[in-house]
């Protein structure tokens, strides 16, 4: 018990350090979380006595250093060029736009929802669907006189669906990789739970958007533009190898930007080069969660959090529960879904081994579980990010939050019912 606790400690050392100091800023995104881990990993190394230093260095570099950490680092490189050539060159804004074009005017809160999810599963990001379509979001809101919370909290929602599923998701990636499955095996067992909600949620929008009216007026469409963004989305749905596919839509998107001169040459090269800038805090993160967890692993953490776990554990639905508790216990504390799935991704997958569940049931419980939790809860940075461009607090968008909170019952549902039955 002593030494699983000691074995387990530099992790709480990195909850508690992340999240009291942010708690005593008011600002979870004031306290570099790279700080957290350099501090939780040193720690690490100093309490793993009965061996050199130089052997506890080594063993912590073997962790960071694995073929799958460096896949995921070669696929957030690539990542991060495509993302911001695309926006550099106005894939994003025409993205936005088509979407926008297509929708009746009696369609705005159905519309809207459909945007967020089209954009986020393009783009693969919650936080840049945010930035993209809250502005519209409170234009909307601002002709119809409707809540401008609730409104916000669709593009949230939205936005939501596209970072769970979108095969250039950093939490898809992450998820993955850990549990050791493809992204299109992953996306159809997360389409059987995901689905059904969007479907209801468009159901209630369009109730309750349907006699409103608006005169809000969106830019005109460049349909070329959003090619990059629809090749990557096919090409990755046929299955594709996923650096095939990210490379793919960088190639298109610099082509096109090249032929609208949105950018020359070297501008097509600075905006690769701040894109793999962008994801340097992400690699980071992943190299330090790599040698922290590897270290745990060596001093017995994991098989003691995965004994203390699944010790009223016979079965895979309390496998499955105790994945989806500790996913979303990480997320609230660290506010970052993609760094909960990172720092217990390991830890599910022996739990999943052990009790046989299916790696891809196992990846789709960590993306929708952490995704719905990073959702609801007002400090990370999708809620901040939407309170700050709609200057609202946000936590009058919370109670309007209804995509995230019926995706986690839906989860709940099919872990206790087994659904869907193929892949449990």
């Amino acid at each position: 018990m002593k030494k699983g606790l000691i074995a387990l400690s530099p992790l709480l050392v990195f909850i508690v350090l992340y999240l009291v100091t942010s708690i005593i800023a008011r600002d979870f995104y004031k306290v570099p979380i790279t700080v957290a881990f350099m501090v939780a990993s040193i720690y690490a190394v100093t309490i793993s006595g009965g061996i050199p230093l130089i052997k506890r260095i080594d063993i912590y570099s073997r962790g960071a250093g694995t073929s799958q950490m460096m896949l995921m680092i070669w696929i957030f490189i690539l990542a991060g060029a495509f993302a911001n050539t695309a926006k550099t060159m106005g894939a994003i804004d025409a993205t936005v736009n088509l979407t926008l074009n297509l929708l009746p005017a009696n369609m705005l809160l159905a519309g809207l929802f459909i945007a967020a999810c089209f954009i986020s599963i393009s783009i693969g990001t919650s936080v840049g669907t945010i930035v993209a379509l809250t502005p519209i979001a409170a234009g909307i809101a601002s002709h119809t006189g409707m809540e401008l919370p609730m409104i916000v909290a669709i593009v949230v929602g939205g936005s939501f669906f596209g970072d769970n599923l979108s095969f250039i998701s950093d939490t898809t990636i992450v998820a993955t990789s850990t549990q050791e499955c493809r992204l299109s095996d992953k996306f159809r067992v997360n389409s059987y739970i995901v689905m059904p909600v969007a479907v209801v949620m468009l159901i209630v929008y369009l109730f309750m958007g349907f006699h409103t009216q608006s005169a809000h007026q969106v830019g005109k469409v460049e349909y070329m533009k959003v090619i990059p963004y629809l090749v990557v989305l096919v090409s990755a749905i046929l299955g594709m190898n996923v650096m095939a596919v990210i490379t793919l839509g960088l190639l298109l998107s610099g082509i096109i930007g090249l032929c609208y001169g949105a950018f020359d040459i070297y501008g097509w090269m600075k905006a690769m080069g701040d894109g793999i800038l962008s994801m340097g805090e992400l690699i980071i993160i992943t190299i330090m969660a790599g040698g922290l967890l590897e270290l745990i692993k060596h001093n017995g953490g994991i098989d003691f959090i995965i004994q203390r776990m699944t010790r009223h554990v016979n079965s895979k639905r309390g496998a499955e529960l105790s994945i989806a508790a500790l996913v979303s216990l990480v997320n609230i504390c660290t506010a970052n879904n993609t760094v909960a799935i990172l720092t217990v991704g390991g830890i599910a997958k022996k739990i999943g081994d052990r009790f046989g569940v299916d790696n891809r049931k196992c990846a789709s419980i960590l993306d929708t579980f952490s995704c719905m939790m990073q959702g609801i809860i007002p400090y990370g940075a999708q809620l901040l990010m939407a309170g700050g461009l709609a200057a609202l607090n946000p936590i009058s968008i919370v109670p309007y939050l209804y995509y995230p909170f019926l995706l986690g019952i839906m989860s709940l549902f099919a872990i206790l019912v087994r659904y869907p039955k193929k892949y449990s």
